[in-house]
């Protein structure tokens, strides 16, 4: 029988569930076995000494033991807990944090450069980081101490010793820096140079650096200066790019390469390729260059810049061929064959998809060939850049319609 609130009635069941005969620890194998877990030796390491630590557990839990039976519950859970601390040596805690400093080391080594905290993050490492002291210098890897010193300064309220900056300067002076690096295109002494003249002195170069960092208005020599990229763009439309390439061919005297002429449209990726030759001479280019000009002369947008390399066949008739009808030449520099990187990737799909899957037998089999995959390439075959559309084709009126209501 339990009398009223769930307490034992019988002093000897006391005595026999909860003395201390019953709290005494366990051997480590039979906690390590217990409810089918594998043995583990560092709970046996940590639970043999227990027995000389259990006066003093007895001393924080005997007079829990004669309290409601609901305190039972309490009993099991603090004691394997006190257990455990007691068990704990200096010299284990140590192994630990030994352990744990090296592991963080690996870690902060796989994460490259300088890392960032948040306020967040930095109140929770000051939080704990300050009731260690001086050894948080050994600890500390995400900064240095001096930094985290910082942060103690910050979060005690504490004002820097010495506090770098000033005032800002006023908003007419701000405005006026901004309205001379947008107008002219000045770096940051010219900007300077412009101010001394206008009687304002007390301005430093790194206080003009400062006023357009913040504004996101890159140095003079960036502004003034014009990027390939920026220049592909603006003239997209009416830039062609030429090239040759060439394909080994079996002729009658043997194996021969055979050179070919590649012109491609930079906006429209659209391309008109010349008739084969085995002696691709200046005077070749040039006849080449004029077909080229009779084929786009009856186009709403005619070509107006054309690109090519430094190859010596690129000569002097050739441009003044292309001047004449109203085109004019773009040399790029030398060793840049990036700068052609268009008509170079044509170069290579051409090559990839169609000839290198053929044995080309002489000049007609290869002009035949080409002129097919051209033909294939402007009329049919998707492109990124034209929208997963082919370069020479109509878009759908759906497609049309639908550009028109966004603006694009």
């Amino acid at each position: 029988m339990k009398a009223q609130g769930g307490a034992p009635k019988d002093g000897k069941t006391v005595e026999k569930r909860y003395g201390p005969a019953a709290l005494a620890p366990r051997s480590s194998r039979q906690l390590s076995t217990r409810r089918g877990r594998p043995e583990s030796p560092i709970l046996g390491r940590l639970f043999c000494d227990a027995n000389e630590h259990l006066a003093l557990y007895n001393g924080c839990a005997t007079p829990a033991l004669h309290t409601a039976c609901d305190n039972s519950t309490m009993t099991r859970i603090f004691h394997p807990l006190l257990a455990l601390i007691a068990s704990a040596t200096n010299n284990e805690l140590a192994k630990y944090v030994e352990y744990l400093k090296e592991e963080n080391k690996i870690l902060r080594a796989r994460i490259p450069g300088q890392i960032h905290t948040r306020p967040s993050e930095r109140e929770r490492l000051v939080k704990f980081g300050k009731v260690i002291g001086r050894a948080i210098e050994e600890l500390t890897t995400i900064v240095t101490p001096a930094t985290f010193y910082r942060w103690l300064r910050n979060a005690s309220g504490a004002k820097p010793k010495n506090p770098k900056g000033g005032q800002r300067k006023p908003r007419d002076i701000r405005e006026l820096v901004l309205t001379i690096a947008r107008t002219t295109g000045f770096g940051y002494t010219r900007i300077i140079g412009e101010l001394r003249k206008l009687g304002i002195k007390k301005i430093s170069r790194q206080t003009v650096r400062n006023i357009l960092k913040e504004e996101g208005i890159q140095p003079g020599p960036d502004r003034s200066s014009d990027s390939w990229t920026n220049f592909l763009k603006r003239h997209a439309e009416t830039l062609w790019a030429v090239d040759f390439f060439s394909v080994k061919t079996v002729t009658p005297r043997g194996l021969k390469d055979m050179f070919v002429l590649a012109w491609l449209c930079v906006e429209t990726r659209e391309v008109i390729v010349s008739e084969s030759t085995l002696h691709p001479n200046a005077a070749w280019v040039e006849q080449q260059a004029e077909l080229f000009a009779d084929r786009t002369a009856g186009r709403e947008i005619k070509p107006d810049i054309v690109m090519h390399d430094r190859d010596t066949k690129f000569s002097k008739e050739f441009t003044a061929k292309l001047k004449s009808r109203g085109m004019r030449t773009n040399p790029l520099p030398k060793a840049s064959p990036n700068l052609n990187g268009r008509c170079e990737r044509f170069i290579e799909t051409i090559k990839l998809e169609c000839l290198h899957k053929f044995i080309v037998f002489g000049k007609r089999h290869l002009d035949h060939l080409v002129s097919e995959f051209v033909a294939y390439y402007n009329t049919t075959r998707s492109h990124m850049e034209r929208g997963h559309l082919p370069p020479v084709r109509q878009e759908p009126e759906e497609v049309v319609r639908r550009r028109a209501r966004a603006g694009v």
